[in-house]
Parts: structure tokens; sequence; C-alpha cells
């Protein structure tokens, strides 16, 4: 019985397609993380311009979005990993929970943008950041592939919530 109680806390109708994102997404996050770091060697680089309004760059950021809530020592990052782990923990049975695949798409891309962040973190005590978005004198902060998928997520489950059309997700047969 408790078993039971426990997967549909933990699984759902839609969570196989969730997962599937939160996989993907975390899997392009750390493989970018990876060739931006050994192959590319961007930390050697500087600015590379790519567009008129696109620059890689090496930006190690010890804080949060926006650079807030630097973490300097170990303990400050394990506060934040830690804020991760039950970040995903509750998106997890919020995604249990899911009925449309527009909302378990959208939660799947934010629990795999948060692992991805959360390792680097582990990791190297920081996350790596490469992509500048500028124009008119005015930059953006500075974001990474696992950012991008958090974003996205959350414009995903905005959508549902005041556009979608609420079709839910069928159970499997």
């Amino acid at each position: 019985m408790a078993d039971n109680m426990a997967r549909r806390w933990l699984w759902g109708p839609a969570s196989r397609l969730g997962f599937l994102a939160a996989i993907l997404s975390l899997i392009a996050d750390q493989a970018h993380k990876w060739w931006m770091l050994n192959i590319y060697r961007i930390e050697g680089k500087g600015d590379v311009e790519i567009m008129p309004f696109l620059d890689l760059v090496m930006v190690w950021n010890p804080g949060i979005s926006y650079g807030l809530f630097p973490q300097g020592s170990a303990t400050g990052r394990l506060i934040l990993i830690a804020v991760a782990a039950a970040a995903v923990a509750g998106l997890t049975v919020w995604l249990a929970n899911a009925r449309t695949a527009i909302g378990a798409t959208g939660i799947g891309l934010v629990i795999g943008g948060a692992i991805g962040n959360a390792i680097d973190r582990a990791v190297y005590g920081a996350v790596a950041d490469f992509f500048s978005f500028h124009a008119f004198g005015y930059h953006w902060y500075v974001f990474n592939v696992a950012d991008m998928a958090i974003v996205a997520g959350v414009a995903g489950l905005l959508y549902e919530s005041f556009l979608g059309s609420h079709k839910k997700v069928s159970k499997p047969s």
C-alpha cells in the first residue's frame, strides 16, 4: 500500500515524457559545457563574437540567476545544491500530477536544467555560463543550455496555464 502511494506521488501518466525532456536537456547541457571547456577551450579565448548581438564568453557564476546570492564557500555551494535537490524533488511530485504534454515537458525541462547547474556547482564550484546577448550597449546576463531549458520550461508552463487547451495525456494501455 505504501509503495503504491509513493508511486502515485512520484509517477503519473505524463512522467515518462517529463523525464525524457529532463534527461535530454541535461545531456545537451552537460555535453555543451564539456565541449566548451575541454575541446573548444573557451577559457583561453576571451570574448568570441558569433553575431553582432551574441558572444561566446566564459563566466563562472558562483550564485544563482543573474549572479544573485554568490556563494564563495563550500557551505554556500552545498546550500545551493541542496536547494536545487529540493526543487527537483518538488518538481518530480508536480510532474507526477501533470496531465498535459506541454506541462510535463515544461516541468521536465526545468528539472533537467536544475540538475545540470547543480552538477556544475558540485564539480566546478560554480556554474559555467557561455552565451552573452547584447544590443545597443545593454548586456543581458550570461547563460548556458541549462538556463535555456529552464526558461523554455517555464514558458511552456505559462503557456499551458494561460492559453493551453488542457488536453490530458492519455494513460498507457
